[in-house]
Parts: structure tokens; sequence; C-alpha cells
């Protein structure tokens, strides 16, 4: 997986410490992540209407973060973040998954652009959750991991099904 500049030695480390504080306490995951989430709302609240369960259309944000599907793709999320953990090693094992996010994700209507807003709020977690730990150098390593998952994501826009 092309990243631009690959992770150093201490990046990596600095990411795996950080991810094993935030994802560690189950209080501290879930707070961090509806926190992120609200974050993300505050940023683009033109994001809320592409979380539709049952064909419920939301009236807050609030309404949205209390719904167990709400809750279940948050926990998606972890996933796809502990994998790139994971292997921070060999990203490029994760490529063709990634990949096939991006087009569901295109599916149902998210844009390329929504995504650096998902960084900011990604960030913005880590920072609550970390505190003073989240430095700028933990800043700059997990810039640098989010950016490598979201160019594989974007591969499947820019991937045309065959026969096209």
């Amino acid at each position: 997986m092309e990243s631009g500049m690959p992770l150093s030695d201490r990046q990596r480390a600095l990411i795996r410490e950080s991810w094993q504080r935030v994802s560690g306490s189950p209080e501290v995951r879930r707070w961090g992540f509806l926190s992120c989430c609200c974050r993300l709302f505050d940023l683009d609240p033109d994001l809320l209407p592409l979380f539709q369960y049952n064909c419920k259309q939301f009236a807050s944000p609030q309404e949205c973060l209390s719904t167990p599907e709400f809750l279940d793709h948050i926990r998606k999320v972890m996933l796809v973040i502990d994998a790139a953990v994971s292997h921070l090693e060999n990203l490029s094992c994760l490529e063709e998954y990634l990949c096939n996010l991006g087009k569901k994700h295109q599916a149902v209507g998210v844009k390329v652009e929504s995504f650096s807003t998902v960084g900011e709020s990604l960030l913005y977690m880590l920072e609550k959750c970390l505190g003073t730990a989240f430095s700028p150098d933990v800043r700059e390593a997990w810039s640098k991991l989010y950016g490598a998952v979201v160019k594989a994501m974007q591969r499947g826009w820019e991937t045309l099904p065959e026969g096209d």
C-alpha cells in the first residue's frame, strides 16, 4: 500500500502505544468513539443523512448515536483501525479489503472529501483520550497511517467494474 513516506519504526511504536491506551479500556473506547462521532457531525452535519437505518431519517446526531446500528458501525470502524495498527509493517496486505471498503462507502453516497473530516474527528478523539500523551509526533504518525488507509479506500472510487 502506498502511503507516500513510509512509517518509521518510531512512528509505528507511537501508533501501537497510543492505540493500546485508547482501545484497551472499554469505557475510554466507547467514550472516545462517541466523541469522535459527535465531532464528525459538528464538523459536517451533512453527513448525518448517510446514517439511515431501517429507512429512518434522524432529526439529530444524538438520535443517530444512540441506535444499535450506529454503535455496530462504530465497532466496525474500530476493527478497521485495529487491522491497520496490527499490520503496520505490511499495510499492503489490507489493500484489497480497503479498496472494497471504499467502494461500499461510495455506493452509499459517501464523498471522498468526507474522509478528511473523518480524519480530523479521529485525531480529535485521540487527543481527547490521550491528553498530554497526544504529542505532535503522535499526531504526525496517526496522520500518516490514516492517509495510507484513505488512499487505499480512495482507490475503490477509482476502480471501474469489469466490462466498463
